[in-house]
């Protein structure tokens, strides 16, 4: 029975995986084909020839906006971490009077829509003289990815044992420096949970790259993906190589830190 289960298991994990990888089969090879050459009825037939297809031209077209992407994005979820460990680690091993009820007014930040925030944002960037910057971009997303952040951070550090704290205070070591040299470093499968999940959220943000930058040399590339659809015609073959372009750094994150999200899903990083 056992070998029968672990065969099922594999059939279910196999299906699964075609199931999943058939969307990303589809804009590969549309992607290498000309634009003459695909079509609904030819979508699922490999290219007729090898060639660069729409790639080549997608990624003359997306490389600027890649480039302010990952400007944008990788200060943002290293920073929104950052300032998520710090937090997760104050309410979780110094709690203080009325520190349950600031955990909860900051995670209700999390459940804010972004469309509700959008006027007192752009007027806040204004003020500070940020809007239309990729700086005020990287604020806008440290900001709003604190309470997530602080959320997993809280959770994890909850399962390390009060014992090592109290041993660094009692050899002499302030917050700060119990902080950095004790809870830093076993904090690595967080880190790899709250930069993946940041990491995917700010680079697929649509709405606050075309609020709060408006010019089109300085937006992300979700923002000139879309834009690749033209007015009255659409190279589709352009289109499905930006797609395949655009998703390929959240790829690789997941397939660099996967092992460490792992740990982290189980050592209890998002546990309730």
């Amino acid at each position: 029975m056992k070998g029968t289960h672990r065969i099922l298991l594999w059939g279910v994990l196999g299906i699964a995986l075609i199931f999943y990888a058939l969307p990303v089969y589809v804009m590969v090879i549309n992607g290498l084909k000309d634009a003459t050459s695909v079509s609904l009825a030819t979508m699922w037939t490999l290219p007729g020839k090898l060639s660069s297809g729409g790639f080549a031209e997608a990624w003359a077209m997306l490389s600027p906006n890649m480039r302010n992407s990952l400007v944008m994005v990788i200060p943002a979820a290293l920073l929104s971490s950052l300032v998520g460990a710090l937090n997760g680690y104050v309410f979780s091993k110094w709690r203080f009077r009325g520190s349950e009820v600031l955990f909860a007014l900051l995670l209700f930040g999390f459940f804010i829509p972004y469309q509700a925030i959008l006027l007192p944002l752009v007027r806040f960037l204004q003020w500070i003289n940020l809007y239309g910057t990729i700086p005020g971009l990287v604020l806008t997303h440290v900001v709003y990815g604190i309470s997530v952040t602080t959320l997993i951070f809280r959770n994890f550090y909850i399962n390390v044992p009060n014992s090592i704290v109290e041993a660094a205070t009692v050899d002499g070591a302030g917050v700060m420096q119990t902080f950095r040299k004790v809870m830093l470093p076993l904090s690595l499968p967080a880190f790899a949970v709250t930069l993946i999940f940041q990491f995917t959220n700010i680079w697929n943000d649509f709405l606050f790259g075309i609020t709060v930058v408006p010019n089109p040399q300085s937006q992300p590339i979700t923002i000139a993906l879309n834009n690749l659809s033209g007015s009255f015609s659409v190279d589709w073959n352009v289109v499905m190589a930006g797609a395949v372009v655009a998703a390929l750094p959240t790829a690789l994150i997941y397939l660099g830190l996967g092992r460490l999200f792992v740990r982290g899903l189980v050592s209890g990083a998002v546990k309730a």
